[in-house]
């Protein structure tokens, strides 16, 4: 078994944290703290992952997503 890296996205909203990984289609979960969001969905990456051959697992976390912000000027 072989370590990858999935992309996760963890947003806050009035709820807490809401997470998904763009790599893998319906993959999402949500946390009251950031650190319970990232646990949460480490936890549904797995399981999501367990759902697919070794070789759909490669292929889908073959893609790198890599965010970022920039600093823009509002009016």
């Amino acid at each position: 078994m072989k370590n990858m890296k999935a992309s996760v996205v963890i947003e806050k909203d009035e709820n807490g944290y809401y997470a998904y990984s763009p790599e893998l289609d319906g993959c999402q979960s949500q946390g009251a703290t950031f650190e319970e969001a990232l646990a949460n969905i480490r936890e549904a990456v797995e399981l999501y992952l367990e759902t697919l051959t070794p070789e759909e697992a490669r292929e889908r976390l073959s893609h790198e997503v890599v965010t970022t912000s920039v600093e823009v000027r509002v009016a």
